[in-house]
């Protein structure tokens, strides 16, 4: 199977797939000494939406790793806590990953210090821990950085089941590295899907819990990767500040299947404020764990040992 094409997903049922599954961090290689500044051939601006994902998750993920270390003692079950352990290894693996490309586009002239410093400040000092707390504030607090997470969760599981089909991006012709970094990331993301969802649930099966987090997580999600977006617009030194995004014109990106529509999105956050839902429901582990099977970079790590 070519490596850019995605992987059908398989027969199985789902349900039974996903009960089945053992999180475990998978050790990858990526070699990006050949990824041009816009990987998706003459699309600046569908690259640098895309890019976004780089500016945003090292910091991010490293603060999923600390806050769920944190939930560790308030986890009373076994095959829960097991699913935390091979999320935070998962986890941890992708924020290096997605680090590698930063440090990538530094050596192309393209600086995201400025704006993951920014990020880094949001997520250590805003989001971060808060000394000084009573017992039962500080399981509150971590209880609450659960259900963003849980938020943000349920838009990566969207992000990387777009990813896994969508063959605009092959049509594109867009780098086949980082179309296997999108797809191993997104594969393991649909893989761990329900994790934050059920450790939010097991902590406060309360709903206001969950609809506080997507109402605080979603608009902030959106406002950060706009600011991104804008950002690494006017930082690529190939363009001198001549593009700028707007709405119309991610429309007609996602159009050509080059980023999931907006109101797929916004239809997405609002499945997951339904009572009944459930992050089983979006995506197919069975797909997951067929590219994750068949990922180039997996078997670039297994080749060097």
């Amino acid at each position: 199977m070519p490596r850019s094409t995605p992987v059908p997903a398989l027969a199985a049922p789902a349900a039974r797939v996903h009960e089945s599954l053992v999180l475990e961090p998978r050790d990858v290689r990526f070699d990006w000494a050949q990824l041009p500044l816009h990987w998706i051939p003459d699309e600046p601006v569908a690259t640098h939406v895309i890019n976004v994902l780089h500016l945003l998750l090292p910091e991010g993920e490293r603060w999923f790793v600390k806050v769920f270390k944190e939930a560790l003692p308030l986890i009373r079950d076994e095959q829960l806590r097991e699913e935390v352990l091979g999320f935070i290894g998962q986890e941890a693996i992708h924020a290096e990953a997605h680090q590698e490309v930063l440090d990538h586009m530094l050596g192309q002239g393209l600086d995201p210090r400025p704006y993951v410093r920014q990020v880094s400040w949001l997520f250590r000092r805003v989001l971060g821990d808060k000394p000084g707390l009573s017992a039962r504030r500080r399981r509150e607090n971590v209880i609450e950085r659960v259900a963003f997470i849980a938020a943000i969760e349920h838009f990566t599981a969207f992000l990387g089941d777009w990813a896994l089909n969508s063959p605009g991006l092959d049509r594109a012709k867009a780098d086949p590295t980082m179309l296997d970094l999108l797809r191993w990331h997104g594969a393991e993301e649909v893989e761990h899907r329900s994790v934050a969802f059920d450790l939010l649930v097991h902590l406060d099966p309360g709903y206001l819990r969950r609809l506080r987090g997507m109402l605080v997580s979603g608009p902030l999600l959106v406002h950060l990767w706009v600011r991104g977006a804008r950002y690494l617009l006017a930082a690529d030194p190939t363009l001198a500040g001549r593009l700028k995004p707007t709405w119309g014109e991610a429309l007609r990106i996602s159009r050509r299947g080059l980023l999931p529509s907006p109101g797929r999105s916004v239809r997405s956050g609002l499945r997951y404020l339904r009572p009944g839902y459930h992050p089983t429901q979006e995506g197919s582990s069975s797909q997951a764990l067929g590219y994750l099977a068949t990922s180039p970079a997996a078997r670039a790590a297994a080749a060097h040992g």
